[in-house]
């Protein structure tokens, strides 16, 4: 995300950071940052980082409903629990038999575990795997053995590792199997449930996307994401996506050597139905947040029109969410990858300034957040860019959430408001000043208190943000307006609450603002008169505040 401390100019990453060179937040820091944890913000209930599956497959490959899944409720997991133990029990008897009829009782078997394994709540996870399922399960993988052995035990592994980190780690046996039916000699669908598995052990955490790749996931993976079937596509670029999250670019680094891997992602967002448009946008958020040389690639295959036409077209927030994340990122680059995306909205009404408009007036928390974001890494472009956004239909709603969102949305509110108010950093300069104009409407549109809202936070960020804005006013403001508009919203208030405060930095800023612009003789001559001046006095009893005490004298 993109930050207002200033930082070298010639950086394409740190020209985000504009206000206080204390500040070294940079946009590509933050944005990395983001790529690490997302995948905790990314998916709701329908979307997440792991996934249990409860559909059945026919014989031609394709997923239909399976109505056997029974519903599982707390009553009744000790139930499950013990038909778990016993069809773990039944299904290693039945691996181990042999001659007429042992095949068709080893798929019993496992279609019974499988059922079991998929409960719509409370599945008997943990009872499975302490009754030994897992080696054999790892036995069912073996080359060689049918299509449907080899899915439904994948099956079984895939919401096995849909669980906590324990189910999940327990399925680390089975991975170089999964791994090698990934490969074009597998049935295509047995391919794709390899891939649902793998995908929710990525899912895990770091350790576990490191096993893989160390294994050889990726570039197996990589291959199915250029199949031109839905499905397939579809759960390998959920897969990848989980896999390449970060917090090292190492992993998308190598994806996208992948012959042919970036046209398909292009083809994927033009002709892909919303499903699988999702999933690829996620992996583009990952690609773009990892690296500058990737976003360079995207654009150059033609990704951007596609991406901004699903940002104008979709009213959908799974994905909407990951294609705004995209832009975002995109336009954190440098001013020209901002002019590209810029110039990819042309065709579309509005514009890519306008379907960012009226995301951030969606009622969805994360779309506003996600807008807020990508606007104030707009804002923090060239002087033509914020004159675009400043004379845009992006200010009122800015402006409304700045008073009325909720604290994460503010926050970002405010990066993209304190960027349109600062010009670009030029050469050397390590302080931007103030675009008058820009900064006076937005004061005189109420914006101010919501930047003292953010001085009073303690979210250390936050309060960072408001000083700076703060500062700007105090410093940009000409004829002493700066101090007296602040005094009125009781910024001076909010500021004295951090001359003590434990962290350095903000405790720092906050006392330089009030000794240089509220010092002992603040407000002195305007009440009294000119030619007034202070006199210290240790017995000063007066009802000053701290930053006015002292005594009155006519000089």
């Amino acid at each position: 995300m993109s930050s207002l401390g200033s930082s070298e100019a010639a950086s394409p990453a740190s020209r985000r950071d504009l206000f206080k060179p204390s500040v070294q937040n940079v946009a590509g820091q933050r944005r990395r940052q983001q790529a690490g944890i997302i995948g905790k913000e990314r998916r709701d209930a329908a979307v997440r980082a792991k996934r249990m599956r409860r559909m059945s497959v026919s014989s031609d490959g394709d997923i239909m409903d399976d109505v056997e899944t029974p519903f599982c409720d707390e009553n009744s997991s000790k139930v499950l629990e013990e038909s778990a133990f016993h069809a773990v029990q039944e299904f290693k008897s039945a691996i181990s038999t042999l001659g007429k009829g042992a095949a068709q009782r080893k798929m019993e078997a496992i279609r019974n575990l499988r059922r079991l394994l998929s409960c719509n709540s409370l599945p008997p996870l943990d009872a499975a795997i302490e009754a030994g399922v897992v080696p054999s399960l790892v036995d069912c993988l073996a080359f060689g053995s049918s299509d449907e052995q080899l899915l439904e035990a994948a099956w079984c592994l895939t919401n096995i590792a849909s669980g906590d980190s324990y189910q999940t780690r327990a399925v680390m046996p089975a991975l170089p199997f999964l791994i090698a039916h990934l490969g074009e000699r597998s049935a295509v669908h047995v391919a794709e449930q390899c891939a649902w598995a793998i995908g929710n052990v990525a899912g895990e955490g770091e350790d576990l996307r490191e096993t893989l790749l160390a294994q050889g996931a990726l570039f197996p993976l990589g291959r199915l994401l250029l199949s031109n079937r839905s499905s397939t596509a579809r759960t390998a670029a959920w897969a990848l996506s989980n896999l390449i999250k970060g917090p090292s670019p190492a992993a998308a680094t190598e994806l996208m050597k992948l012959d042919g891997l970036p046209e398909a992602i292009v083809r994927h967002m033009k002709k892909g139905d919303d499903e699988l448009a999702v999933e690829v946008a996620w992996v583009v958020v990952y690609l773009t947040a990892l690296s500058e040389m990737h976003s360079e690639v995207l654009i150059r295959v033609g990704l951007l029109a596609p991406l901004v036409g699903r940002l104008a077209s979709s009213d959908q927030l799974s994905l909407l969410t990951p294609v705004l994340r995209s832009i975002g990122n995109f336009v954190a680059g440098d001013n020209a990858k901002t002019d590209a995306v810029l110039e990819a909205g042309k065709n579309i009404h509005g514009g890519v300034i306008g379907a960012l408009a009226h995301c951030l007036m969606n009622e969805h928390r994360t779309l506003q957040k996600e807008a807020a974001w990508a606007v104030s890494n707009i804002a923090a472009g060239s002087l033509q860019h914020k004159q675009m956004l400043f004379c845009s239909e992006v200010l009122s709603p800015l402006l409304h959430l700045m008073a009325t969102a909720v604290f994460d949305v503010r926050k970002e509110v405010a990066y993209a408001l304190g960027n349109l108010c600062v010009t670009p950093m030029v050469g050397s300069v390590r302080i931007p000043e103030p675009i008058l104009e820009h900064l006076t409407v937005l004061i005189d549109r109420g914006c101010l208190l919501g930047f003292i809202s953010l001085v009073r936070s303690p979210d250390l960020e936050a309060s960072r943000l408001g000083l700076q804005f703060l500062e700007l006013v105090l410093r940009g403001l000409p004829n002493g307006q700066g101090t007296k508009l602040v005094e009125k919203v009781d910024g001076i208030a909010a500021m004295e609450a951090l001359e003590y405060h434990e962290n350095v930095e903000l405790r720092n800023m906050a006392n330089e603002l009030i000794e240089r612009y509220f010092g002992e003789d603040y407000g002195i001559e305007e009440e009294y008169g000119p030619g007034v001046t202070v006199v210290k006095g240790a017995d000063d009893v007066s009802d000053y505040p701290p930053w006015r005490k002292g005594g009155i004298t006519n000089s």
